[in-house]
């Protein structure tokens, strides 16, 4: 074996193996549009506000999800919990969110550890919604004894599937009726977008404020969007700067952030390829390995493993395996997020020639794990 799955080093002549990345749509690189936009860009001190470029990006994005205003901030975890902090901003806030919300598993809770805030998480139903009646039945009523029901939080797309829009209807509507906030963690918002053909401020209209990423499957090297009321931005304002938020000429790359906008038609890209490479999965018919295609609606692939014949690493150390023979030249790298699941992402940087590649690496793979299939 070239590759030792014991170890993050990989012997291989560079110059003839194509590895394919595939664990994330964080992995792109600034484009030669961006790097030349963060070279020229003009900047200030942004917490004098003086930042122009950052100024155009915020009312630019703003505009775009039609809220009166946005703030630049380092990340999506940042600016999730300055909404967080922002909305539950009295002592002893409760806010609800699905249990399989990346707010909840993947932000070290920061709403509890930084904020005080009690998460409180309903059961994802397989389409990202949750039971509005487990909602409601959740909520708390005894203020002397109880947290206070403050915040809901949405997260749109949610592992790569698109929240339906009549339920995010009926949850603003569930709001509204109980004094509610609600925040959409949107921090693959225009894939939603995208993929469901409406459009962005549409989709986030009867919500209190939204983030979305820039750093993700539209090329930006780093930051994310905060938008809300203006009164909502200046607060936000406020708690990034305790969060160490506050930035100085960081034009530079909210200048990156203006090109990767740009990026949002070609999403639609990442999705077809997803979605050819999750049908050619299924076309193998392996009892052992298979994709739920509906599911598949932007540009996530979930590959389902059945543990009890392969496990899902096993199967992810395989494709980064090479035997060294000129049909073996290609690496797919994918994360394995339990004994049963494996993760593909596909971005921008992904080509027609590496969907190719990979879809070819992991059906030979697949043949390979399944016994049947090698009869």
């Amino acid at each position: 074996m070239y590759y030792d799955k014991n170890s993050s080093n990989i012997s291989y002549n560079q110059e003839k193996v194509n590895i394919v990345d595939l664990r994330s749509d964080t992995l792109t690189k600034p484009t030669q549009k961006m790097r030349e936009a963060l070279s020229n860009a003009e900047v200030g001190d942004d917490v004098f506000c003086e930042d122009s470029t950052v100024k155009v990006l915020q009312e630019t994005t703003a505009k775009m999800v039609g809220m009166e205003d946005a703030l630049f901030v380092c990340s999506g975890t940042m600016g999730n919990l300055i909404a967080i902090m922002n909305h539950c901003n009295v002592r002893g806030s409760e806010a609800y969110c699905g249990d399989s919300a990346h707010i909840l598993l993947h932000e070290q809770t920061g709403a509890a550890q930084i904020a005080g805030v009690n998460l409180r998480p309903l059961r994802n139903n397989i389409d990202g919604t949750f039971d509005l009646c487990e909602l409601q039945s959740k909520l708390r009523h005894d203020r002397d004894h109880e947290p206070i029901s403050k915040l809901v939080l949405v997260e749109n797309t949610i592992n790569g599937k698109i929240v339906p829009q009549s339920w995010l209807k009926e949850l603003i509507s569930f709001c509204k009726k109980y004094n509610l906030k609600l925040h959409m963690d949107g921090a693959r918002l225009w894939n939603a977008s995208v993929g469901s053909g409406i459009p962005a401020k549409e989709i986030v209209s009867g919500f209190d404020s939204v983030t979305f990423c820039l750093s993700k499957g539209l090329g930006a090297p780093i930051g994310s969007l905060l938008c809300g009321t203006k009164q909502f931005i200046t607060n936000a304002r406020r708690i990034r700067k305790v969060l160490g938020g506050g930035m100085r000429q960081v034009g530079v790359l909210a200048a990156a952030g203006l090109v990767a906008l740009e990026h949002i038609p070609n999403l639609v890209n990442d999705h077809k390829r997803a979605y050819a490479f999750a049908s050619a999965i299924n076309e193998i018919r392996s009892s052992v390995f298979s994709v739920d295609l509906n599911v598949v609606q932007t540009n996530m692939v979930f590959i389902n493993v059945d543990s009890n014949i392969v496990n899902a690493s096993k199967f992810a150390n395989c494709l980064r395996e090479i035997d060294g023979s000129e049909d073996d030249q290609v690496i797919v790298k994918c994360l394995a997020l339990s004994d049963s699941f494996v993760r593909f992402v596909f971005s921008l940087e992904i080509t027609d020639d590496d969907l190719m590649l990979a879809t070819k690496k992991v059906t030979n793979v697949i043949r390979k794990l399944d016994s049947k299939l090698c009869l």
